[in-house]
């Protein structure tokens, strides 16, 4: 369902890699009524700060306002809103299907056309990898129905800008 109360964003965030850091940034989300629909966080490029890719839920008016109050908070080094932009981006899925010997190859061919691999099989069931875009994802899920599908994990997306980086001078001044 689409509309002003139920819009999706894409947020990424460089912070300091320390407890609590994560805490504070969902009470930022649960406080303006926003529900975090994925969060990926890993290690940056630079040692002591981690990358975080926040995709949430909720009404469009307060997307401003959690931006301005996340930029606030002391561990976070840089903060962006990905909404007009056009950053490349993937997810990753583990599917566990039910699936008799015989069709195995034509599933992993059907996975392999949705950016996917066999990432193990004992008896009828396999556990797939799919990597693409979020709607590569739920092409595939669709294609092979509900009704085959054991087990399913997304990652949500994680997402980069284009270019050269708009943090890096940031980070050298924190580090």
């Amino acid at each position: 369902m689409a509309g002003p109360e139920n819009n999706t964003n894409t947020v990424s965030l460089v912070v300091a890699d320390r407890p609590g850091v994560l805490v504070r940034i969902a009470l930022v989300f649960a406080r303006r009524g926003f529900n975090i629909e994925s969060l990926a966080v890993s290690p940056g490029a630079v040692g002591g700060f981690a990358r975080m890719t926040i995709t949430s839920r909720g009404h469009i008016e307060a997307r401003a306002q959690i931006l301005k109050q996340l930029a606030k908070l002391i561990d976070v080094v840089f903060v962006t809103d990905h909404l007009n932009e056009n950053p490349i981006g993937v997810e990753i899925a583990l599917i566990k299907v039910l699936c008799p010997a015989e069709r195995r190859e034509e599933l992993v061919s059907l996975a392999g056309r949705h950016g996917g691999k066999l990432m193990d099989s004992a008896g009828e069931v396999v556990v797939l990898q799919i990597a693409g875009s979020p709607e590569s994802i739920d092409r595939f899920v669709e294609t092979v129905g509900n009704r085959h599908i054991q087990e399913l994990v997304r990652s949500g997306p994680i997402v980069m800008d284009r270019g050269p980086s708009r943090f890096e001078d940031l980070l050298r001044r924190y580090s």
